[in-house]
């Protein structure tokens, strides 16, 4: 089995988020991807499959299956473009909730998301105690978003990841108005056994309506400010968000079972 390690939303290898990247050719049983996954101890390992209009893809942390992941599938259409070869301009992924896709742009791959609205919620003292600093406003979906005031306070978070793990909600995004881009954040997910993501993509599914409603713009740079940061270049669309980034390959290998 072919595995490919790819860095996403950088144009550097150790920048970016690193996802592993497993072309099947049929479906092997979810235990086996699991387990393949908790070997690679990645934040993500994304698996996919061939079908006649485009590709079935599935991600899995080292902990379990989770339903959406970005920048898994911006590292697997990098793959299906430069190392399969595909021809093809824009690459069709189905996945559990839908139908996503993937636009190559020169350097750039644009990924056409589901936007995901969410609601105002109370500022609890157990999220406060798990950040260990109040924010301003908390806005909830399968995430809860914590909005600062300022890119010092998201680069300053030295989180409680036990306290954070006991929250209802699957991980938790930081984010405030940035310096030299429109919006920063941190994501972290110690509940699925990520106690930092290095760029989360699907996290901007949250974002970009978020910060396009409050800044009065559909169109907007975004910068991850992990220890490998990303960027990401961001559109929202109704009830869609396009977001881009480049992807580079930092190794092939073979999996032997």
């Amino acid at each position: 089995m072919i595995i490919y390690q790819v860095d996403a939303f950088t144009d550097h290898v150790f920048g970016g988020n690193p996802a592993a990247v497993c072309p099947m050719q049929r479906w092997p049983k979810d235990e086996l991807m699991q387990q393949i996954a908790m070997e690679n101890n990645l934040s993500e390992t994304a698996f996919f499959v061939q079908e006649e209009d485009g590709f079935h893809i599935r991600w899995f942390t080292p902990e379990v299956e989770i339903d959406l992941c970005g920048h898994a599938t911006l590292a697997s259409a990098h793959v299906i473009f430069h190392h399969l070869h595909y021809q093809k301009p824009h690459i069709n992924f189905r996945y559990g909730g839908g139908l996503l896709s993937v636009q190559k742009e020169g350097k750039l791959l644009s990924m056409n998301f589901p936007a995901i609205a969410s609601m105002e919620a109370p500022v609890t003292d157990q999220l406060t105690m798990a950040m260990r600093k109040k924010p301003g406003e908390v806005f909830k979906a399968r995430d809860a978003m914590a909005i600062y005031e300022s890119e010092q306070d998201i680069l300053e978070l030295q989180p409680d990841f036990v306290e954070m793990a006991k929250l209802d909600c699957m991980g938790v995004i930081a984010t405030a108005p940035g310096e030299n881009v429109d919006f920063v954040s941190r994501f972290f997910g110690p509940k699925v056994g990520i106690n930092e993501d290095p760029v989360t993509g699907s996290a901007h599914c949250m974002l970009v309506p978020y910060w396009a409603s409050r800044l009065g713009k559909s169109k907007l740079n975004a910068r991850q400010l992990s220890k490998r940061t990303g960027t990401l270049f961001c559109e929202h669309k109704n009830d869609r968000v396009l977001i881009a980034g480049e992807a580079v390959t930092f190794m092939i290998g073979e999996i032997n079972l």
